[in-house]
């Protein structure tokens, strides 16, 4: 009896043919499933605006994003990639979504707490919603992990990062838009006006609403890069609210515009391959300038 195909093996399969079409086959086979999945782009930007306070020019922001701990990514690989983010001594450290790829099936969090915990930045670690840290359940089970291992859970919320001078800016999370309840102007009440406000989305699309609000910059992941590209055609596959930012720099709007930066992720989901879209860490510097 022919065995059922499922849809892992079935998006498994199309990506074999397709590499095989591209003259790739086995070598472009092994190169996506074990390679380029290893591999990390530190990608480093600055983040330029004249709210920022003079207190903040120079202030190091690491974002990482979509570790989907338990498909493919490990926590040895979870270990070498908190040293690595120790090592750019970041003063902020934010994580955009998707921790594991099932919450309720992940059976190594007392070994995972640990690594998270070793996570050092001296003005905060902060978090926010993925659509797998809701999925399965996993809703508790995510805000448990994060908040045990020292992160600040911004679930419509916002969170000032202060200054010894009093100086600040402010840092707004909000849920995901498949599985939660988004809420911009709930994270934006009582946050003083002239503050500068950075958002972190997991979904990137929810950035042209941003852009209808007083937020001048978002950090979103979710879209993995489209996590497989083929040459001349782009992304494979792009998940719902990351279709139209898959990655990398974009504004966003007309009068005022947001600035959207979108982290390719580190891990993979649904199939165990990264192809011309490799693992990032990103590092973010803020620069005060004037108009």
């Amino acid at each position: 009896m022919a065995k059922k195909q499922t849809r892992r093996t079935f998006l498994r399969r199309s990506f074999g043919s397709v590499l095989t079409l591209l003259g790739l086959s086995s070598g472009g086979f092994l190169y996506a499933n074990r390679i380029e999945p290893s591999l990390l782009d530190i990608q480093e930007l600055q983040i330029k605006h004249p709210l920022i306070p003079k207190s903040f020019d120079g202030i190091k922001l690491v974002q990482f994003s979509d570790t989907h701990l338990g498909f493919q990514y490990s926590l040895h690989q979870f270990t070498k990639l908190a040293k690595k983010i120790n090592s750019l001594q970041p003063d902020i450290i934010l994580f955009t979504g998707d921790l594991m790829d099932e919450p309720n099936q992940y059976t190594e969090i007392n070994k995972l707490l640990p690594i998270l915990k070793s996570l050092h930045a001296p003005l905060g670690k902060y978090c926010i919603f993925g659509n797998h840290d809701h999925g399965g359940y996993g809703s508790d089970i995510y805000r448990n992990i994060m908040e045990n291992s020292n992160f600040n859970v911004l679930l419509n919320e916002s969170a000032l990062v202060k200054m010894s001078d009093g100086s600040m800016i402010c840092l707004l999370g909000i849920d995901d838009a498949m599985l939660g309840n988004p809420n911009l102007p709930l994270a934006l009440r009582n946050v003083p006006q002239n503050t500068f406000k950075l958002l972190l989305s997991h979904a990137p699309d929810l950035a042209q609403t941003a852009a209808q609000y007083p937020v001048h910059w978002q950090l979103s992941g979710h879209s993995h890069g489209g996590q497989i590209k083929i040459p001349f055609l782009g992304a494979l596959v792009t998940p719902p609210f990351g279709q139209l930012y898959p990655e990398g720099l974009y504004s966003v709007g007309d009068d005022s515009p947001l600035s959207l930066y979108v982290n390719r992720g580190i891990g993979t989901t649904r199939l165990p391959f990264r192809f011309l879209s490799k693992p990032e860490l990103t590092i973010f510097t803020l620069s005060r300038h004037e108009k």
